[in-house]
């Protein structure tokens, strides 16, 4: 039998605020500083990543994901 992850609830659920989960709006607000930080140009992606994980763990492919998703949302 393959162990259980234990995923914390607020990582699964989308806020009923603003519908975010708390990685994608980590990944929102390290954006709004990192573009402070770089005023008229764009924020490096693995700049943003390494901003990222110092809030919260995530892999490269999820931060990608969510990254994608926004994108689309734009």
């Amino acid at each position: 039998m393959a162990p259980m992850l234990h995923i914390p609830l607020e990582d699964l659920i989308p806020d009923v605020r603003d519908g975010l989960t708390r990685k994608e709006r980590a990944v929102l607000y390290c954006l709004q500083q990192a573009q402070q930080d770089f005023p008229g140009r764009n924020v490096p992606t693995i700049t943003l990543y390494g901003r990222v994980l110092e809030k919260v763990d995530m892999s490269q492919a999820e931060f990608q994901s969510i990254l994608t998703r926004m994108a689309g949302k734009i």
